[in-house]
């Protein structure tokens, strides 16, 4: 008969792995992905570097691990604010949500965006992409369905601006982490590309849609 845990054994060794996570969110926040190491990870969590391993199987394994608890946060707070308002105000909220956090912790956000990890890693890192795409895309779909938007594709567009704004913010966190006018610059850039333009009449203050008067 195979042995199964009681409930109070299974919450001992979930309460140990999400220590462990957490210590190695640390380590990672502190050094990147270079500086994380099995004893690294021990040391800071203040248990054996077997009890790790016992958790863990890999320096991967437990990265990805923190991959899917913080970019799984990261990833419900962009959808939260994205679900609310106009396409235009979803958007904003959205992009602000998005690199306003990573820049809180650029040393972590360089390491979940841009450095070179494990191909097991990388691959969480993709999925991880798909789902911030997603919220982009619901705002954009709406927002063409109710004609705020010009019509595109809501898919490719979500992605475009995933993609932009990755890339932007491997710049600033990699070397600037607090360039102030990294976010409205990025704000205002996903507005543009969006087909969105500031109506010169109300001295910028109201957003319209880049149809041409003839489409609608």
């Amino acid at each position: 008969m195979a042995y199964r845990r009681t409930p109070a054994v299974q919450a001992r060794l979930d309460a140990q792995a999400g220590l462990i996570v957490h210590a190695a969110t640390k380590v990672l926040s502190r050094g990147g992905y270079a500086a994380l190491s099995m004893a690294a990870v021990a040391a800071e969590a203040g248990v054996a570097t077997g009890t790790v391993y016992k958790n863990f199987d890999s320096k991967a394994d437990l990265v990805s691990a923190v991959f899917r608890k913080v970019v799984g946060g990261e990833v419900a707070a962009v959808a939260e604010v994205g679900a609310r308002g106009t396409a235009v105000e979803r958007v904003t909220a959205a992009v602000e949500t998005f690199a306003g956090r990573a820049l809180k912790n650029p040393k972590l956000a360089y390491v979940l965006l841009a450095e070179p990890v494990d191909a097991v890693v990388d691959s969480e890192r993709l999925s991880f992409r798909h789902a911030f795409a997603e919220a982009f895309e619901s705002a954009v779909a709406d927002g063409v369905s109710q004609g705020e938007l010009p019509p595109q594709d809501p898919r490719i567009s979500a992605a475009a601006l995933v993609g932009a704004i990755g890339e932007v913010l491997v710049g600033p966190l990699a070397d600037a982490p607090h360039g102030e006018s990294v976010v409205p610059e990025l704000i205002a850039f996903a507005i543009r590309a969006l087909g969105v333009r500031a109506d010169p009449g109300a001295d910028g203050a109201r957003l319209e849609s880049g149809v041409a008067d003839a489409d609608t």
